[in-house]
């Protein structure tokens, strides 16, 4: 609405016939003033660059391994080594048999398996020298190992994914031997996933951490003191909804004389099954070389309540107690599918019976 001074204006003018020209000049005046011209800038901020993409992490070349017979060397120096310096030029009888005996027992073989070695040598190299000797020993155990050589591709899948449930007591080196199994998958051509079912001991968890980054494979964690069961579901589901070829799962260390933790395993192995029928298709057994005869009692009762379908023999390198190997042939017949014997991921080898046997009696 216009004012009223301004109407009484307008009335004046229209009656002295100016009323055109004082229209315009009262609408100038009501104007509101216009909006300043923006300032021109002299250059455009520049766009930020597009996300970059995270690059996968190659899979990691293994480095090529050390000779055999030099990481058993500790062990062939405990039962070859003593051989050599008992028989000597001597020939085979009664009192000589009784030191070789004593040698038996004490290369960590088990009771049964140096009894029956004995009972080979006396019958197969009495009255003979230290390289009939030796010659018998050599084809009693190489007959004893290759009862429990693993036939066919050590990497072969059953499954997708493929899932390897890893046991162990505490200090076997069991969250070690699954880096270095993830690393020979990846080397191979396959996607892996870790699953931390350790859940108990944060080292673990940092461990397979620090494999899963240097090797490419993916982890799956839980909540400190969580439900080892919960994180191998989950697990075998990521790796399902992934397409994963490999699925690893570890699992806290646990005595064998400990029954709750024992039968947990059976759990465990039960809800890994559960979306996928038929897992796990492995259950791997670590053992250390370092407790000896203790490993036979281990063994007996891992497989026992879990159902260990392979024993990893680890830390050959640095014992002389390796002799154990062939008393877990001897009275368990379980296969040994891995030996560790190093540090390095190529550590990690195939069992071999005949190369295995060749680095102990190698000259």
């Amino acid at each position: 609405m216009q004012p009223a001074s301004e109407w009484l204006i307008l009335l004046a003018a229209t009656l002295a016939g100016a009323a055109p020209l004082l229209c315009f000049a009262l609408l100038l005046r009501r104007a509101p003033p216009a909006a300043p011209a923006p300032r021109p800038t002299s250059l455009a901020a520049p766009a930020p660059p597009p996300a970059q993409p995270k690059a996968p992490v190659a899979a990691p070349k293994l480095p090529t391994p050390i000779p055999l017979a030099q990481r058993l060397a500790r062990t062939k120096d405990a039962l070859l080594g003593r051989l050599g310096s008992v028989l000597g030029e001597r020939r085979l009888d009664d009192a000589l048999l009784v030191e070789l005996e004593a040698l038996l027992f004490g290369a960590d073989l088990g009771v049964a398996t140096a009894e029956d070695l004995l009972a080979r040598v006396r019958r197969e190299a009495g009255g003979g020298g230290a390289e009939q000797v030796r010659a018998v020993l050599r084809q009693a155990i190489s007959e004893k190992l290759a009862r429990i050589e693993p036939s066919g591709d050590p990497l072969a899948l059953s499954g997708k994914p493929h899932v390897v449930l890893v046991l162990g007591v505490n200090g076997s080196g069991k969250t070690t031997t699954i880096g270095k199994l993830a690393a020979r998958y990846r080397a191979a051509g396959r996607s892996v996933v870790l699953g931390a079912g350790d859940t108990f001991r944060a080292a673990a968890r940092e461990q397979l951490q620090r494999w899963s980054e240097r090797t490419g494979a993916e982890l799956i964690a839980g909540p400190d003191g969580g439900d080892p069961a919960a994180v191998a579901f989950d697990t075998v589901k990521a790796a399902i909804a992934r397409g994963t070829d490999v699925a690893i799962i570890d699992t806290a260390g646990r005595l064998q004389t400990k029954l709750p933790l024992m039968e947990e395993l059976a759990k465990i192995a039960r809800v890994i099954g559960k979306d996928l029928p038929g897992a796990p298709h492995e259950t791997l057994l670590v053992l250390d070389a370092n407790t000896g005869q203790n490993a036979i009692s281990q063994a007996r009762e891992f497989t026992s309540r879990a159902g260990v379908s392979a024993i990893v023999l680890t830390k050959l390198d640095g014992t002389a107690k390796g002799g154990v190997i062939v008393g877990l042939a001897d009275e368990l017949g379980l296969p040994v599918k891995y030996v560790g014997v190093g540090e390095s991921a190529s550590d990690l080898r195939d069992f071999s019976a005949a190369e295995f046997v060749d680095a102990l009696f190698s000259e």
